[in-house]
């Protein structure tokens, strides 16, 4: 079933749209939450809160991109959930990790005394993103969105992790240089 048929079934509040959803999109769905939260049964709830959020939000949002709304949807609801579950102590888990890393380019509010446009700093990354090569900006996305290993993203492009790790670190030092020249850093 196309995308828009699974849209316009949510629209029109028939529950045949959570099916088909659930059809098309479960397995990647608990995939990406399976990454974040590193638990299958939380990964499954996630999942289920994510069919959930979309029925209460589809209308009145009518999504471009279905699978791209899902799959911020169920990043945003694992990350919440990882954050409950890891409150009270640091795992040095793929998430940790992840979390890590990208601190190194963007600035907090402590050190910059200043809140962010997040506009504004979105669009800095996606043209950021956009002036990359395809593979590079594939690597970016798997590793900070969906939150894949270092193992799982070489295994997929079939490269070395070393190369996978000194392209995410090159790609870092451009972005918060970029973020630099757009004074977001500073």
């Amino acid at each position: 079933m196309e995308d828009e048929e699974i849209i316009q079934l949510l629209w029109d509040r028939e529950e045949q749209g959570l099916e088909r959803l659930s059809e098309k999109y479960g397995k990647y769905c608990f995939s990406v939450s399976c990454r974040i939260v590193n638990d299958k049964e939380d990964a499954k709830e996630c999942v289920n809160d994510t069919w959930f959020s979309a029925w209460n939000s589809i209308p009145p949002h009518k999504p471009y991109n279905l699978g791209g709304y899902l799959a911020k949807l169920v990043r945003n609801i694992s990350i919440n959930c990882y954050k409950k579950k890891h409150a009270s102590k640091r795992g040095g888990s793929n998430m940790d990790l992840v979390l890590e890393e990208l601190p190194e380019c963007i600035a907090g509010r402590d050190k910059t005394g200043e809140r962010l446009e997040l506009e504004f700093l979105v669009n800095i990354i996606a043209d950021f993103l956009n002036s990359q090569d395809k593979t590079k900006r594939w690597i970016f996305m798997q590793r900070y969105f969906f939150m894949a290993d270092i193992k799982e993203i070489s295994g997929k492009l079939g490269i070395k992790e070393g190369t996978v790790k000194s392209t995410l670190c090159r790609m870092r030092q451009q972005l918060r240089k970029r973020l630099e020249k757009e004074a977001v850093y500073l």
